[in-house]
């Protein structure tokens, strides 16, 4: 669950996270970890194919300066929830963020409380599904090494292997 369509292509190729750099370290990561097959060149016919894993955000547009307001959250919420309806059987949720936290906690009705946001925790929702957060993979986080490939791709890895892929 990212935060929000990307700035530079994520709307035009369908696929998010395609054409900004957190796209990069994200479609890297699943590759690497088998999650994704093919070349990802940032464009919707690049071949490039996620195995097992669905990606959604929890914001529909893109915000001024990637800072959704908090009616713009909220107003969202109603796409995010039928969406995880839509994917009910999914057993693992990464939220990369704490504002993808807050909205699939929300979407859900979950308790935020019990749930804080911390890269790399664990929480079990509702008995049978499983969040994992990461701090987002933007470029922001990874110029100032607040989140590094191999913080990421712990977390990921954590959450395939709690999905069984």
């Amino acid at each position: 669950m990212g935060l929000a369509p990307g700035l530079r292509g994520a709307n035009r190729s369908g696929r998010p996270f395609t054409g900004d750099t957190a796209g990069e370290l994200l479609y890297a990561t699943l590759k690497r970890l088998s999650l994704a097959t093919g070349s990802y060149e940032a464009r919707a016919d690049d071949g490039f194919e996620l195995k097992g894993v669905r990606i959604c955000n929890a914001v529909q547009c893109v915000p001024p300066q990637n800072k959704p307001t908090t009616t713009e959250i909220a107003t969202c919420r109603r796409f995010l929830s039928a969406t995880l309806d839509r994917f009910s059987s999914a057993r693992v949720i990464l939220a990369l963020g704490g504002i993808a936290h807050q909205s699939v906690l929300a979407a859900l009705g979950e308790a935020r409380a019990p749930h804080p946001f911390a890269h790399g925790a664990r929480y079990r929702l509702g008995g049978r599904r499983v969040l994992f957060d990461s701090y987002h993979c933007s470029r922001l986080n990874t110029n100032t090494g607040r989140l590094t490939e191999a913080m990421f791709e712990k977390v990921v890895a954590a959450a395939k292997a709690e999905a069984r892929l």
